[in-house]
């Protein structure tokens, strides 16, 4: 076992026009995931033009959980008609190894 048991791989796609701003939005939830005692590891990505994503990791899946239904969850939730062409892809993935600092 180790503090990146689990994850959640989420992909998101810009509406046109509005990449700029769903970096901003990604850039500024680092502080949020930085307040969440069970979130080891927080990555928010550009995977191309307008494809984004985070990737994050938790001991367990009650940390996960908490994930969820935190802030940043909710943030999302409330900008995403005005962000994204489509509603975001949640995937839940389980770790099999990791090497962490």
């Amino acid at each position: 076992m180790t503090d990146a048991n689990v994850a959640l791989l989420i992909r998101m796609e810009a509406q046109s026009g509005k990449e700029s701003d769903v970096e901003e939005f990604l850039r500024s939830a680092l502080p949020l995931a930085e307040d969440e005692p069970d979130t080891t590891t927080w990555f928010a990505l550009r995977m191309g033009e307008s494809t984004f994503g985070i990737f994050d990791t938790f001991p367990d899946e009650s940390g996960r959980e908490a994930h969820l239904s935190g802030e940043i969850a909710g943030a999302l939730e409330e900008n995403a008609d005005e962000l994204l062409a489509e509603p975001p892809q949640i995937e839940e993935v389980e770790v099999l190894e990791a090497k962490l600092p």
